[in-house]
């Protein structure tokens, strides 16, 4: 489960530092597709991150079950 944690926190982690990445070009240069960009990575980091939290709950209960 660690393992799982890490590359959870590793992939959102690089998303988000992508969608800030593309949204400061975005104020830079005001390229609307930037700004698609740092919307789309912003979605995906949430994306990963519910997943995290999803997983986690279930295997609870999964663990909680199996000890009754």
């Amino acid at each position: 489960m660690t393992i799982f944690r890490w590359v959870a926190g590793v992939i959102a982690a690089l998303m988000a530092s992508g969608a800030l990445l593309s949204l400061l070009v975005y104020a830079i240069f005001k390229v609307d597709l930037w700004l698609k960009r740092a919307r789309r990575l912003r979605h995906f980091t949430w994306l990963v991150l519910l997943f995290w939290f999803i997983v986690e709950i279930w295997i609870r209960v999964i663990r909680a079950l199996i000890a009754l």
